[in-house]
């Protein structure tokens, strides 16, 4: 039996003390996958962070190795679920760039069209869900509801409500429907009118600004040592989008205006978000008033039954909705790449949590993680 005597006031001996490790997990902290954080406490305040991942471990480099190119698209549309869209496009971009192919303009100005809607679903559902995490549920509705309208022009479309297998080699799988774009016009006007709805519930919201504002404070140092992207680079004053300063698609055509805060909190991470909502329906819009001008014509290239990529190697990257998505491609000559690396956004932006959480308390803990927009299948690849 060990005996401990405790004292008040000088010359008391102190009570031995030891740091606390808290599992955050694995389970999911909200909607976007199975997380595991090892915190070491110091009473309520967080001491260290180390981010435990690989528990929805897929496999998906390795089974991109042992598909040919049409089924890789279906595979890399999956590991960030909420931009199906967004990922086929490096895969697409990658092959046509071994290939030397051009694809038709219609198709271009297409696949903007659909990555700027599908950008607009994966923010709205952030822009949803990180209030919820807060405490505050209304939000969601009014989020989905905008999101049930957008879903429905990409269902009809493409066939899927999350993983449209749209893209392919050389183009899209089929030209757009009769009336498409005007029902896409009638999705964009009647989202734009209900997003300042969103924005009242929430920035105008006292707890909400309580629980975000100078907290989870990201430095420029720390992104660019981590290699963190899009709308949590931008919030901490990173002025960089791809769609800008590396354009592909259509967007060398387009005004990408690019969102940035210098705050660099939870607070700024959601303006940014809104903002970057507000950019991608400007941009829906341009794409379809680009394609209403462009004459008729095809929507894809004639492949042969078996398309084999050119020994060779490339690397294509974009702007997805949570950040810089790459693929570098190594053929040799098959049907099959020899080697397909995938750069995920989710994957840097994660790691940083290590440098943001220690020295804040426990229950800003959530606030932070939900401000960093990640979906766990796009960490653990």
């Amino acid at each position: 039996m060990t005996e401990r005597v405790v004292g008040i006031g000088a010359g008391a001996k102190e009570l031995a003390t030891e740091d606390m490790i808290l599992n955050i997990g694995p389970q999911h902290p909200s909607t976007h996958g199975v997380l595991r954080l090892r915190l070491t406490l110091d009473g309520e305040r967080i001491a260290t962070c180390e981010p435990i991942i690989g528990y929805m471990h897929r496999g998906a480099e390795k089974l991109f190795e042992v598909r040919d190119y049409r089924q890789i698209i279906m595979l890399a549309n999956r590991h960030d679920w909420l931009s199906g869209f967004a990922n086929e496009l490096g895969v697409v971009i990658a092959a046509e760039r071994m290939l030397g192919m051009e694809p038709p303009v219609r198709a271009v100005w297409a696949r903007t069209l659909l990555a700027e809607l599908n950008r607009a679903l994966s923010h709205l559902m952030f822009l949803g869900s990180y209030p919820l995490e807060l405490g505050a549920i209304t939000p969601l509705f009014y989020a989905f509801n905008e999101r049930e309208r957008i879903q429905a022009v990409m269902e009809e479309i493409s066939g899927g409500r999350m993983h449209y297998m749209f893209n392919r080699v050389g183009g899209l799988k089929e030209d757009l429907p009769l009336g498409w774009l005007d029902r896409v016009s009638e999705t964009v006007a009647e989202t734009r009118r209900r997003v300042p709805d969103i924005e009242d519930l929430i920035l105008g919201n006292e707890i909400f600004l309580a629980r975000t504002k100078g907290v989870g404070v990201l430095g420029r140092e720390q992104i660019m040592q981590y290699g963190v992207s899009g709308p949590i680079a931008r919030a901490s004053g990173v002025d960089f989008d791809l769609r800008r300063d590396q354009p592909y698609l259509a967007y060398p055509e387009l005004p990408v205006k690019v969102v940035t805060r210098t705050a660099g909190d939870c607070h700024a991470r959601f303006e940014v978000l809104l903002d970057q909502l507000k950019v991608s329906l400007d941009l829906a819009d341009s794409c379809v008033e680009r394609l209403r001008s462009l004459p008729p014509g095809p929507i894809n290239q004639r492949l042969p039954k078996v398309l084999k990529v050119p020994e060779g190697h490339t690397y294509a990257w974009t702007e997805n909705p949570l950040g810089i998505n790459g693929y570098y491609l190594v053929s040799r000559g098959d049907k099959t790449p020899w080697r397909l690396k995938l750069r995920s956004a989710s994957f840097n932006n994660i790691q940083v949590l290590r440098e943001m959480l220690p020295g804040h308390l426990v229950a800003d803990m959530v606030a932070i993680l939900g401000s960093m927009f990640f979906v766990v299948g796009d960490i653990d690849k």
